[in-house]
């Protein structure tokens, strides 16, 4: 089996040979799912702003009831923690100390009820391999102690498949991993 920095490399790669770009509807079976799920009037879904040939979850912005759902980006602050703000197309992001986008912080902290988490391996046991910093896996296991009702939902391709991830004692595993052929 091969270690989790060689597994980085390894789908790092594969990602960036077979990526594609995705439709809108490629979100319909995780809307079907949050609409069965929760019955607020508001749902905060914690998204990130894709990089490095990740599915572009912008594209759900598409096909989402604004008036229900909130869009929040997380902001990772200086003793690394994670933080969510909210985030609407066209507002203006600045590039943090790891060169991604991030919204800026003047607003009010919010609360994921949803989080979708970017990765770059999964396996059938919806173990996520991220990129190594920690950062959803401390939010996760801090948060989820208090909030067992939140969502968390793996964004990837398919062919991010792997067959079994090495885990460790602080990785989270996942609710559900989303793909274009729909839920694993």
């Amino acid at each position: 089996m091969l270690n989790k920095d060689r597994l980085r490399k390894k789908y790092s790669l594969i990602r960036k040979r077979r990526y594609f770009d995705i439709s809108s509807s490629f979100f319909k079976p995780l809307l079907r799912l949050i609409k069965k799920r929760f019955d607020k009037k508001s749902i905060n879904i914690s998204i990130y702003y894709p990089a490095s040939y990740e599915v572009d979850v912008i594209k759900l912005l598409d096909i989402i009831d604004s008036k229900k759902i909130k869009m929040i980006l997380p902001v990772i602050n200086k003793n690394n923690s994670m933080y969510f703000y909210k985030w609407e197309k066209g507002d203006i992001l600045h590039i943090n100390k790891y060169g991604m986008l991030e919204p800026n912080v003047f607003k009010k902290k919010i609360t994921p009820n949803v989080m979708l988490l970017p990765l770059l391996a999964f396996d059938k046991d919806k173990n996520r391999l991220g990129y190594g910093g920690g950062y959803y896996d401390k939010f996760l296991n801090k948060y989820l102690k208090s909030n067992k009702k939140l969502l968390t939902v793996g964004i990837a391709f398919s062919f991010q498949k792997y067959t079994k991830l090495p885990i460790s004692k602080n990785d989270v595993k996942l609710n559900h991993i989303l793909t274009e052929k729909g839920f694993i």
